[in-house]
């Protein structure tokens, strides 16, 4: 028997957090939401330990959606780079990595590019060794001090 999941709506964690904050167990809160177990409810509460999380916010320093907006135009009506980010008050290298990183000038779509930044924001990361998949030595081959000295004392 194959059943979907029943996400919990943002109302529905908000008060699961306020029962757990006022000490209900985990089979309770469940039975307050009306679900079949309690696995949901600590699912959402171990994951950030029991306390809420804060709310999520842009960098002051990251593209608003409002400049992804201007870089879009831009390049619809065929304006340079550097005339862009001129326009924006931002560095070309900040604009051309950004429509680089986002399929390049043919596919540049600024929803799509904010909507792919706010999620490559999202916390926690992976670690560089667990994205390469073992240790062979890729660590040292990328490092930016290969074959450099050391500039400790114990080094």
């Amino acid at each position: 028997m194959v059943t979907s999941r029943i996400w919990f709506t943002p109302a529905q964690k908000a008060e699961l957090r306020e029962r757990w904050k006022n000490g209900q167990s985990a089979a309770a809160i469940s039975r307050a939401l009306e679900r079949k177990n309690k696995t949901g409810v600590e699912r959402i509460v171990v994951g950030h330990g029991g306390i809420v999380p804060a709310p999520r916010r842009r960098a002051l320093a990251a593209l608003r959606f409002e400049e992804r907006e201007e870089i879009s135009r831009g390049i619809a009506v065929g304006r340079p780079i550097q005339q862009i980010a001129k326009g924006l008050g931002r560095a070309p290298s900040t604009v051309s990595r950004e429509i680089k990183r986002n399929g390049g000038r043919q596919v540049y779509r600024a929803n799509r590019a904010d909507r792919r930044a706010w999620e490559r924001a999202l916390r926690p990361k992976s670690c560089r060794l667990a994205l390469i998949g073992s240790y062979d030595g890729a660590w040292r081959r990328s490092s930016r001090c290969n074959g450099r000295r050391s500039r400790s004392p114990a080094g």
